[in-house]
């Protein structure tokens, strides 16, 4: 067994998209429309076939509190230290907000924590 996705509501499709494929190498399949509901997605698939789910409808809630119960963080396995370190410093500059500087935590991993476009909490981790 094992998980087949995970899945984001988002106001932002577009970004969240660009996000993920741009600073994680996921590859985007094609927009999904319900023009009923006027719900859409896409699906990112990353190297070792996890996929990543982002959805957008108009009716959907903002988020009203950042440590809500549930969903904590994504953590994204980059393989060393060093790309850690350097994907850490990229996003800061390129105006994503670090809320973890890279580190090797009491559990032994090396990472760090940023924000994605909506604000969900990124692991970067080796």
């Amino acid at each position: 067994m094992k998980i087949n996705h995970l899945a984001l509501w988002t106001r932002n499709l577009e970004a969240m998209r660009d996000f993920y494929t741009t600073y994680f190498g996921a590859k985007s399949n094609d927009l999904y429309h319900n023009k009923k509901t006027e719900f859409k997605s896409y699906f990112l698939s990353f190297d070792d076939e996890t996929r990543l789910e982002i959805m957008t409808r108009p009716d959907i809630a903002e988020r009203t509190a950042k440590d809500d119960f549930g969903y904590a963080h994504l953590a994204m396995s980059v393989g060393t230290k060093e790309r850690v370190d350097d994907l850490t410093n990229l996003l800061a500059q390129e105006g994503f907000e670090v809320i973890g500087q890279p580190r090797t935590t009491g559990d032994g991993y090396y990472e760090s924590v940023v924000l994605d476009p909506d604000g969900n909490k990124v692991e970067i981790t080796v």
